[in-house]
């Protein structure tokens, strides 16, 4: 008996890794648990074997101070939910502007989002890529920055770099930093 493979459009692996990545977040990693840092390590006390020295509570995870969180559910540095390596502000309101292009790639724990290339109807000989990178786990001006990037396309109907106004990541930016800020507000409340 054959069978014949399972092929899924692109939409249909978006709404499976949904789905997936929803019933993560509903997940509490370690709920109820406490881990500690052994005593001794490498025959010395309090210390590992990168040479760290002092309360383990206090070194910087992969992540900045506290680590990699699994939490979903809330508890960020800045009263704002907590479990993603960046700031989740940033994160949303990143993907709620760019969110009318299409996305090539997501890394909620690196802070990067790239977009695949976005021709407007508008303007069909030029299209654009955004590249995105969430800097802070804090809310601030200079926790975002983006690149962006404008190809033209030419008589032989080939695609080829062309400059793009140097304002346009400010912009962005700036979008993404305002967005934030009503997620922040909608959220906290102040």
């Amino acid at each position: 008996m054959a069978f014949a493979p399972i092929t899924r459009s692109a939409p249909a692996r978006f709404a499976a890794a949904a789905v997936i990545g929803l019933l993560l977040a509903g997940c509490t990693y370690g709920a109820g648990t406490e881990s500690r840092y052994p005593e001794q390590y490498g025959g010395s006390e309090r210390s590992d074997p990168f040479g760290r020295e002092g309360d383990p509570e206090d070194q910087p995870g992969l992540f900045g101070p506290g680590g990699l969180s699994w939490s979903f559910g809330g508890g960020g540095s800045d009263g704002g939910p907590a479990g993603i390596g960046v700031n989740s502000f940033l994160w949303r309101a990143s993907l709620d502007t760019v969110s009318f292009m299409p996305l090539n790639t997501t890394d909620p724990f690196g802070g990067v989002i790239i977009t695949d290339w976005y021709q407007s109807p508008e303007s069909p000989e030029e299209r654009f890529k955004l590249t995105v990178f969430i800097l802070d786990r804090e809310l601030r001006a200079d926790g975002v920055r983006v690149n962006a990037f404008r190809q033209e396309r030419s008589a032989a109907g080939e695609w080829a770099d062309a400059d793009i106004d140097p304002e346009v990541p400010v912009q962005i930016e700036n979008a993404i930093l305002t967005r934030a800020r009503q997620l922040r507000v909608q959220t906290l409340g102040n």
